[in-house]
């Protein structure tokens, strides 16, 4: 019998100005499936939501814990966080809301539960369309890409991820070159975390993740890890 060979080792480059500012988690898994839901999942995304509500409903956003430090960790960056809202507190602020999470694909709603409940940041990809080296860095003069649902996202001067093809992921938006679509088997999860929360709150939001991937998704873990 002959195994299957290991999956190549993502290669990702942190700009040295970034060292001491953001770690990242990465997680890649595969054998997904993009099977309804069901009812365990929507059980653990409402005692979610409720626990939010119940939490944070009387408090202004930059008060809640992780709201506040991603912020800073925008402020630190150069980046109005209140104008181009982290995807993490913008979850929260839709939730405080009541308008709930949005249903958009079985993996893509499993990550922004994980998003929410840790007040982190996840940019989701399809892998098979990740090329080459990953290359976190700020965005160049005139950078961007062709947004999910919507037009050109800018990231010249913001954290952002870039391949061997280009710019394709940020904390805020991600592009739709690398988005999860139906046909999707495997993807790499990056989560943008500030350094000061990383020691407690970074290992904590990977293991949820991958542990709702395994249980909603049917998906094997290949790989985590982090980088600052």
């Amino acid at each position: 019998m002959t195994l299957p060979a290991p999956p190549e080792r993502l290669a990702v480059e942190l700009d040295p100005s970034l060292r001491g500012v953001v770690a990242l988690g990465l997680l890649e898994a595969t054998s997904l499936t993009h099977a309804a839901l069901g009812a365990a999942f929507a059980a653990e995304r409402d005692r979610v939501l409720a626990q939010c509500t119940a939490r944070w409903s009387d408090r202004q956003p930059g008060d809640i814990p992780g709201v506040a430090e991603v912020r800073g960790l925008f402020h630190r960056l150069g980046v109005d966080p209140t104008k181009t809202r982290p995807s993490s507190e913008a979850l929260l602020r839709r939730v405080l809301q009541g308008k709930g999470l949005p249903s958009i694909d079985p993996i893509v709603d499993v990550c922004n539960l994980c998003s929410l409940e840790h007040q982190m940041p996840f940019g989701l990809y399809d892998r098979e369309q990740v090329r080459g080296v990953v290359r976190v860095r700020a965005g160049l003069p005139g950078e961007g890409y062709d947004g999910i649902r919507k037009g050109r996202v800018n990231v010249e001067n913001r954290l952002m991820l870039a391949d061997d093809a280009g710019a394709f992921g940020a904390p805020t938006n991600d592009s739709l070159r690398t988005s999860v679509s139906e046909r999707t088997e495997s993807v790499l999860v990056v989560a943008f975390c500030p350094v000061a929360r990383a020691r407690e709150e970074l290992g904590a939001a990977l293991e949820s993740l991958s542990e709702r991937l395994a249980r909603f998704c049917g998906g094997e873990v290949v790989a985590v890890r982090s980088i600052s």
